[in-house]
């Protein structure tokens, strides 16, 4: 059954270009479609799809490593925790692979890279500029709260700075503080980046507009995005386990669903 557009109508006076997007009702059900296709899509093309998660987990891994070099023993844990933020702008090839086999059409390799290197002269760039900076308040307002709380605390190694986290009373009281504060930054970012992403890739709108869109989708289906919220937080979180190995089939899989939910949650364009 198809569903009803909500929202206001745009006035007259807007161009096409100017036009919101109308948005849809989103359901319970809309999600479960939706991760059938993604899931069906990480079929269609394993290797390709598995080849971004495989990115994105090694990356991981480097960014862990980097920090034990560096000697930022306190970054890793927010690091961890804060790097799937970033995640629905590495999933920009899975997108437009779930556009293609959407639409029957063949790709290679070179097809997906090329979108992907192209979206840096459309607003896509905008929008990665969000989300790293996003993930750059998440990671000092920890430094905030580390140097606020555990001032005294010494962090030799990656053990040492477990057991004062997890075993002390100023440790719990940095992660009640910690969590609550990137819950908020993790839920302004779910916001503004989980329609306008595919959005941006998909359509010639500006990186506003494709936010507030997503805001509007977010606003109108809290219930039901929420839902989808947590799916994504306690998957990718599990998937960090062991060396982020599990972000090969994971993130693959809920990039493909975004793009098919982003489809059920914005109407088609008109004309």
């Amino acid at each position: 059954m198809t569903s009803k557009t909500t929202g206001s109508v745009p006035p007259d006076n807007l161009t096409p270009q100017q036009t919101m997007p109308k948005i849809n009702k989103v359901t319970r059900e809309d999600i479960t479609a939706s991760l059938k296709a993604g899931f069906s899509d990480f079929l269609a093309r394993p290797v390709m799809s598995g080849f971004f998660g495989l990115f994105y987990a090694v990356f991981g891994c480097l960014l862990v490593w980097v920090l034990i070099w560096l000697g930022k023993i306190w970054m890793i844990i927010p690091a961890i925790v804060g790097f799937p933020l970033v995640a629905p702008f590495a999933a920009a090839g899975l997108y437009e692979m779930s556009r293609r086999l959407q639409k029957g059409e063949g790709f290679g390799w070179s097809d997906i890279l090329t979108v992907m290197a192209n979206q840096r002269k459309r607003e896509m760039g905008w929008m990665a500029f969000v989300t790293l900076f996003i993930f750059w308040v998440w990671v000092y307002q920890i430094r905030l709260w580390l140097a606020i709380i555990l001032q005294k605390a010494s962090f030799s190694d990656f053990d040492g700075f477990l057991n004062i986290v997890f075993f002390t009373p100023q440790g719990w009281a940095f992660l009640a503080i910690g969590t609550c504060v990137g819950a908020f930054l993790s839920a302004v970012l779910f916001s503004v980046t989980v329609i306008a992403m595919p959005l941006l890739l998909d359509r010639e709108i500006n990186f506003v507009s494709a936010m507030l869109t997503s805001i509007r989708v977010v606003t109108e289906n809290p219930v039901v995005m929420l839902c989808w919220a947590a799916i994504i937080s306690v998957t990718m979180l599990l998937s960090l386990v062991p060396a982020f190995l599990g972000l090969i089939f994971t993130l693959p899989i809920l990039g493909h669903t975004t793009w098919h939910l982003y489809q059920r949650a914005v109407a088609p364009a008109e004309g």
